[in-house]
């Protein structure tokens, strides 16, 4: 069985690449990207505590199974505004997202 330790480990490393991700790109769907990298980092702890802790229930399945939910919604939701900004400004870039203030 694989320790405990190895998928904190996993998770702190994927989730620091998703905040690296997120403040150092301009690029907004690598941005997004980042987002889902940092969220699935959280869904594999709630999974591994879960088995860990208490392998009879699927308590932290269920709840990795709602944060995919939000997210699948965030990134509709962001792709929508992502594909509005290029077609106004022709990129992608998040610095240019300052024009669609009212």
């Amino acid at each position: 069985m694989v320790p405990l330790e190895n998928y904190l480990a996993l998770s702190a490393v994927m989730f620091a690449l998703g905040v690296y991700g997120v403040l150092a790109r301009r690029n907004a769907v690598l941005v997004l990207m980042s987002i889902e990298l940092m969220l699935n980092a959280v869904n594999l702890n709630f999974v591994a505590f879960a088995a860990y802790l208490d392998p009879g229930r699927i308590l932290g399945a269920i709840f990795a199974v709602f944060i995919i939910t939000v997210a699948a919604a965030e990134v509709g939701l962001a792709l929508a505004i992502v594909i509005r900004l290029f077609r106004n400004r022709a990129t992608a870039n998040v610095d240019e997202a300052a024009i669609l203030k009212w």
